[in-house]
């Protein structure tokens, strides 16, 4: 507790939330510290209190925002301070961050928009827990048509089947696929299982007339490209 000008108590934190909302609406978030872009966030979800120790708690647990806006509610409600309604506000800030990525790449040529195309696919995937596997499916003018992912799996193996991969494409009349799927251990190295499995998909799609473009593997701070290191 403090003491005001007038001898009255109150909490030190008071008009905190005031005065933090005044600077990011004046200045905008980049001269902001991280912890203090999450306690914008977590002011919805928390009233009254001072949740900037929460904030920093959630940091020092996942890293970065990145790590925070993608933590599983598991791991999340594992941290002190953290509620139902701290989920549900970081999941909706992830939902905003993956629908305006997505919006830079649907309905474009890949060629034209590679670099939004890696920006979507890291802002969904590279702080994963688990390893997830979608698919990019193209039309001849190599416009992306649809974002599906194919399967989700451990932290270190997820399941593909060629077979449904060759199944949805013909759905779809799709003339090229982009492969993508996750390490959450951060390394893109291919294991020898991702470069057989690139190898089957890459076989079945030939017996369709549908090309891959690439099988693109996401890490945490990188990305490896098949195509790019040769391998497709």
């Amino acid at each position: 507790m403090v003491t005001d000008k007038d001898g009255n108590k109150r909490p030190h934190y008071w008009g905190h939330r005031e005065r933090l909302r005044t600077r990011f609406l004046t200045g905008g978030h980049k001269p902001m510290p991280e912890y203090e872009i999450l306690e914008l966030l977590l002011f919805n979800a928390i009233p009254r209190i001072d949740v900037k120790p929460l904030a920093k708690r959630l940091l020092a647990a996942f890293g970065d925002l990145n790590g925070v806006v993608a933590a599983s509610e598991h791991r999340l409600l594992q941290v002190e301070g953290a509620t139902d309604r701290v989920y549900l506000q970081l999941r909706i800030a992830e939902a905003f961050a993956q629908r305006m990525a997505r919006a830079k790449v649907l309905d474009r040529s890949v060629l034209a928009s590679w670099d939004d195309l890696i920006d979507y696919c890291r802002t969904s995937m590279a702080h994963r827990e688990t390893e997830q596997f979608r698919i990019l499916f193209l039309d001849r003018k190599n416009t992306i048509i649809a974002d599906e992912e194919q399967a989700t799996g451990t932290v270190d193996h997820v399941p593909v089947y060629p077979r449904e991969i060759v199944k949805r494409a013909l759905e779809l009349n799709a003339g090229a696929i982009i492969l993508v799927h996750n390490h959450p251990s951060g390394d893109p190295t291919p294991s020898q299982e991702d470069i057989q499995m690139t190898q089957q998909i890459d076989a079945a799609c030939k017996t369709i007339s549908v090309s891959i473009h690439d099988h693109v593997v996401i890490g945490k701070e990188e990305e490896f490209s098949f195509r790019g290191a040769g391998l497709l």
